[in-house]
């Protein structure tokens, strides 16, 4: 696991700033500027906007009395797709929309939620009801 974190926090923004170069080189060092400031500024609003859709959606179905299973995994996108749109650069800005725009999120959650019940089923979570 620790090889794996090592290896996207070095490959990943090497990658970032190589695409960022060619956008540059291909364009202008303005344009480039402007486009990584755009999609932080846009990333954030549209990540402030889903996060507070999510937030009241999980509120109602904890005042109906449901867990807000599919909600929580929705907050968990958005809460890691925003994290990605205000890091500069095109691969993480791509990532980042898809998990915060809605319709693109779904694969991100089956994903998830198939990831869940193989650790589930594994015994590698826990649950305990008071």
């Amino acid at each position: 696991m620790l090889g794996k974190l090592i290896l996207l926090f070095t490959v990943v923004p090497l990658a970032e700033l190589y695409i960022l170069l060619k956008v540059a080189e291909a364009t202008s060092a303005l344009t480039t500027f402007l486009i990584v400031i755009i999609t932080g500024v846009v990333g954030a609003y549209l990540a402030k906007s889903e996060g507070k859709a999510i937030i009241s959606k999980i509120k109602y179905e904890l005042s109906c009395g449901h867990m807000p299973a599919e909600n929580l995994i929705d907050g968990l996108c958005v809460l890691v797709g925003g994290a990605f749109l205000i890091t500069p650069g095109i691969i993480t800005d791509i990532a980042g929309f898809s998990l915060v725009i809605p319709f693109t999120r779904v694969l991100y959650k089956n994903f998830i939620r198939i990831k869940f019940n193989k650790m589930l089923d594994k015994g590698n979570i826990n649950f305990w009801r008071y």
